[in-house]
């Protein structure tokens, strides 16, 4: 694969979704999918306008805790239009009660898995907490990576997932061509890698290392006594309680470092060292996508930045006109 040594970074990135790709711009998102008739159905959402968001949601940390709630919101949407377009019949189109369950039941999974479970078992290898809380924090923080990698790989064995895997590596091969100023057409874009640094794969990765340095700063022995409260039990609660609290706080660090800094330092050996092991993580959740595939994510991505050459155009035919205009005395 050549790329042109001239990068032109955006902001626009993206997700897969079941047989399809959701993009997100600053204007808008748009979501592609696959359907079984072989067309592909689209669609697109306004976003609300940057310029009138609150100052307090553009500041460090706070602003990767707002983009970590917006995307969550943005990615249930897209998957309850793919999952109601992707089925073959009516019968395995999902409804959106069993959309919102399908959601619920995905949150507590993931609560249970990564939060619940690692806690336990280290409890129950390590101690109590109190006792050791730098060695607990380390075996929690170590499972928890260890029950992360696991997951990724057993449902990386599921069939319809390899193809959400491939419709990822399609995603990051659109933003590729995109960011290198080729034609967006499968042939072009097709000759771009499956790993972008900007991946959300990579972001989690960076969750759970921050993870467990925050966590290792609490000083829970202290807070435990200041309340009053003792016990085995009462100190393991206390322990998954905080790491569901925080998870806002280690989401926004993790922002500022793997997409803020590291996407805007780019081609550094620095930011190479520390997205490293974030970008060999996606050698798992990405695949080679097919052309089919790479023309869904070259729909959803047409779509959003058609919007923005349209507000971009709008707005310099704006101030041209404020130029021109006369001045009135």
């Amino acid at each position: 694969m050549t790329e042109r040594e001239t990068i032109k970074h955006t902001h626009i990135g993206g997700q897969a979704v079941i047989e399809g790709v959701m993009m997100r711009g600053t204007r808008n998102w748009a979501v592609a999918v696959r359907e079984p008739t072989g067309s592909i159905y689209l669609e697109a959402h306004d976003l609300p306008d940057p310029a009138t968001r609150p100052a307090w949601s553009k500041r460090p940390i706070v602003r990767g805790v707002y983009a970590f709630v917006e995307t969550m919101k943005l990615a249930m949407q897209a998957f309850a239009i793919a999952a109601s377009h992707a089925g073959e019949t009516e019968d395995e189109q999902l409804t959106s009660t069993e959309v919102g369950f399908t959601m619920v039941a995905g949150v507590a999974l993931a609560v249970a898995l990564f939060i619940v479970l690692p806690a336990v078992v280290t409890d129950w290898i390590a101690g109590p907490q109190t006792a050791r809380p730098f060695v607990w924090n380390a075996v929690d923080g170590v499972l928890r990576l260890v029950v992360f990698f696991a997951y990724i790989v057993a449902i990386g064995r599921m069939k319809e997932i390899k193809r959400v895997f491939a419709y990822h590596g399609a995603e990051h091969k659109t933003i590729h061509a995109y960011e290198h100023g080729v034609p967006l057409e499968p042939e072009a874009v097709q000759r771009f890698g499956t790993l972008h640094v900007r991946c959300g794969t990579a972001f989690l990765f960076m969750v759970m290392v921050i993870a467990i340095l925050v966590f290792s700063l609490v000083p829970g022995k202290a807070i435990l006594a200041a309340a009053g409260v003792s016990g085995r039990g009462w100190t393991l609660l206390f322990n998954i309680g905080v790491r569901i609290v925080l998870v806002p706080l280690i989401a926004g660090l993790a922002y500022e470092i793997s997409v803020k800094w590291a996407g805007s330092h780019t081609g550094s050996r620095l930011a190479a060292v520390v997205t490293w092991p974030g970008m060999q993580l996606q050698r798992l959740t990405t695949a080679e996508p097919d052309d089919g595939m790479v023309e869904v994510a070259i729909a959803a991505m047409k779509a959003v930045i058609e919007r923005e050459q349209t507000e971009e155009a709008g707005a310099a035919n704006q101030a041209a006109h404020t130029e021109a205009a006369p001045a009135i005395d």
